[in-house]
């Protein structure tokens, strides 16, 4: 069979070369750990990612050989974003949230062979060699001390080394789970998935990103790759600018304000707090009016929208996991939904969504697919060309179906519009008497609640329920609220078997590494509840 269609590879050269031709004087912006601003290029990034591919050859990296990054976001990583897979080896980006024994076991888990670390960072990485961590080189951005300096190993790269023709199949990046279920599992991306993921997610009624962007990551680039935003930036040639380790309301509104962001991603926890300043400095910065700002990591609650809708900005929900690399689904209203009342879009726009293209998902129990009745519940399932086929060593293969899809542990109902709504991980569900009770619905429904800043609701074991449901909440600032407003509150929303026995009032929620509630802390915090 023959074919008038070119035979072209999709690499991550394409992006690069992109980048640097056609975007050369675009800004990359980067806050700094004592908070002063550094300014760079397109141009600039990508002549320097170039370097370090020829730098890490010299060094006798190969195709395949894993290259680990433990740094915040920043233009150097953005180099080794592109750098260590132009040089056809493998970026691991190293969660500087966890715990320095599970670094250590990632690491080592992966073969990570070269470590590029910011100078702040060192104290974390002799703690991490501590717990077993080894590898051939550590190059240190910033102050190196007796560690081999980054920019030296730049500046002795070899001018004339060719650069490795790659393959689409050929991997470019892993990234391993938050290891809430079990030890951490390692998901290989490879050229060909991150190009797909990276031209889909680009779109309008994807994340919807252009030349005309400023883009504040506020994502961690050691996340699921920051959400794919540091490619798609650069294919679409979007000005980009990077927090640092400075992630607290203040210094991201004054960067949105100064650097004139038109989209920004984040967690909900960011948002939250961001809300609570805009809250209690009306009129104070001066942001780009229709701000959007993605959401993930974890569903926001309806009213969080509705507050970033009164200050004028824009929250979108999107959804996916470390598996779908990430982008598995957003929540944009259909242009038939447009003239439907407020509360309809807002509960729409509360949900996460519809796939994107090339993404297959389904809703499924023990019966098969569930009805699109909004009332029926079952696990998500989703595939597509950037969903991982499996795990790195073969672990858990059962979280693969037969044919194919990959089970999310993810509990949702799915309406008529085809939006689905996450309702739980199977693992939080309470089941008090029999019956089933979806802690995420409590939790956003207790954030609606004006004196409320965050709520956990997890499962107690009871006496004769087997199991109850305990809210642990968080109170606005100067707020004051009982157990019975909360209950009252619940009480019209939800059965009556739904509603916490027990409102335990704490300063904070146990977070994971990114950012959701850690809820097996809190259910050996009060495993011991007595009723």
């Amino acid at each position: 069979m023959s074919s008038t269609m070119m035979d072209v590879p999709l690499t991550l050269d394409w992006i690069a070369d992109r980048a640097e031709r056609w975007f050369p004087d675009v800004e990359i912006v980067s806050r700094r750990p004592d908070k002063s601003l550094t300014r760079t290029t397109y141009a600039r990034v990508i002549a320097r990612a170039k370097r370090l591919a020829r730098a890490l050859g010299a060094a006798g990296i190969k195709r395949g050989d894993r290259v680990a990054t433990l740094m915040w976001n920043h233009a150097e990583h953005l180099e080794a974003y592109f750098g260590i897979p132009l040089a056809g080896a493998v970026i691991h980006t190293l969660n500087l949230r966890l715990h320095p024994d599970e670094i250590a076991y990632i690491a080592m888990d992966a073969g990570d062979r070269i470590l590029i670390v910011d100078d702040v960072l060192l104290p974390l990485y002799d703690k991490v060699v501590a717990s077993g961590a080894k590898f051939e080189r550590v190059l240190v951005v910033g102050s190196h001390g007796e560690h081999e300096s980054y920019e030296a190993f730049l500046e002795a790269a070899p001018a004339t080394r060719a650069l490795p023709r790659l393959a689409e199949t050929d991997e470019l990046g892993t990234c391993y789970t938050s290891g809430t279920t079990g030890r951490p599992k390692g998901v290989v991306y490879s050229h060909r998935s991150t190009l797909l993921h990276t031209l889909v997610a680009a779109m309008p009624d994807s994340l919807s990103l252009s030349h005309a962007d400023s883009l504040l990551p506020v994502v961690p680039m050691f996340h699921v790759n920051a959400w794919g935003l540091p490619y798609i930036a650069a294919m679409v040639g979007a000005k980009v600018v990077f927090p640092g380790c400075h992630l607290d309301p203040p210094s991201l509104l004054e960067l949105m304000a100064t650097e004139r962001v038109t989209i920004a991603a984040g967690v909900p926890t960011i948002w939250i707090g961001i809300r609570d300043v805009l809250d209690a400095k009306p009129g104070h910065y001066k942001l780009v009016p229709n701000v959007r700002m993605i959401v993930g990591g974890s569903a926001a609650p309806e009213q969080l929208i509705r507050d970033f809708d009164r200050h004028g900005l824009t929250l979108i929900h999107a959804w996916g996991m470390t598996e779908t690399s990430p982008i598995g689904t957003v929540s944009r209203l259909p242009a038939a939904l447009e003239g439907a009342d407020d509360a309809t879009k807002y509960a729409l726009r509360a949900r996460q969504g519809r796939p994107v293209p090339f993404v297959e998902l389904r809703v499924r129990n023990e019966n098969g697919d569930v009805p699109a009745d909004d009332t029926t519940s079952g696990e998500v399932h989703i595939r597509g060309p950037w969903i991982s086929a499996s795990y790195v060593g073969g672990h858990t293969p059962e979280r693969w179906t037969d044919d194919g899809f990959f089970r999310t542990g993810d509990v949702a109902r799915i309406d008529k519009h085809g939006f689905i709504k996450l309702t739980d991980r199977i693992a939080d569900l309470i089941k008090s008497g029999g019956e089933w009770i979806a802690s995420q619905e409590l939790e956003n429904a207790l954030m609606g609640h004006p004196a409320v800043r965050e709520a956990a609701v997890i499962g107690v074991p009871h006496p004769k329920w087997s199991e109850r449901p305990l809210a642990a909440v968080v109170l606005k600032d100067g707020q004051l609220c009982v157990a019975d407003e909360l209950r009252t509150f619940l009480a019209s929303r939800f059965p009556k078997f739904w509603v916490p026995d027990a409102f335990v009032f704490v300063e904070t929620i146990p977070r994971t590494s990114a950012g959701k509630f850690k809820k097996t802390e809190l259910r050996d915090t009060y495993r011991d509840w007595k009723w």
